[in-house]
Order: C-alpha cells, then structure tokens, then sequence
C-alpha cells in the first residue's frame, strides 16, 4: 500500500472513530487509539497487552471493519459531510445575494450557528 493510501486510510479510520468510538468494544477502541491515533507499531501493542501480533492486528481488522459497517448502516460521516457542503453552498448563496445587510448580517449568524451542530 503507498504511503498516500495508508494516509487515506489513517484519516477515514480516525474520522469513522470519531462518530462511531463508542459502538466498539473496550478493546477495539484501546487498539485503534494505540495504533492509529498514537502511531503505535503492532508489536508494541502486542508487548503492552501481552498478546501476539497477530491477535493485535486481528482485532484491529475486526475494529476497521465494524466501523466500515457502522457507516454503511447508519451514514453518519457521509451525512456530515453533506451537511457542511450545503452549509458552504448556502454561505455562498448568502453572500451573493441582495438582500438588505440587517438580513444579510441575521441569515449569516443562523448559518454560524447551523455549522455549530
């Protein structure tokens, strides 16, 4: 795998955790957070948790996977990341249009408070 796929990979397993950390088990979450999130190798977690590599990374496949299930079930991330392109589209829009700067100003404030969610 190149080094640009293992950074895709990193950053949507992180972005997957992050929506879906607590639907995992206590163990999968401690594995994914050593492995991806603090860069931890296999064979540390393995010597840290006294378990073979390959139990390691079995149940980091098992973690991946659940979390590849989770957003196919439940589309969290991809309904995050529709909501913030319409909220820029929208701030677009909003900034284009001609309506008077007293509804300009208010449509903006209710548009920051809508990416707040």
């Amino acid at each position: 795998m190149s080094q640009e796929n293992r950074l895709e990979k990193t950053n949507r397993i992180n972005l997957l955790f992050d929506f879906y950390e607590t639907l995992l088990t206590e163990k999968q979450q401690t594995f994914l957070k050593y492995y991806f999130l603090d860069d931890f190798s296999l064979g540390e977690i393995a010597s840290e948790f006294e378990i073979s590599r390959q139990a390691v990374y079995e149940h980091i496949k098992r973690a991946e996977e659940m979390l590849e299930v989770y957003e196919d079930k439940l589309g969290l991330v991809r309904k995050d990341e529709e909501r913030s392109e319409l909220l820029a589209r929208l701030g677009k829009v909003l900034e284009d249009s001609e309506m008077s700067a007293l509804h300009k100003e208010t449509a903006k404030q209710l548009l920051r408070q809508a990416e707040q969610l």
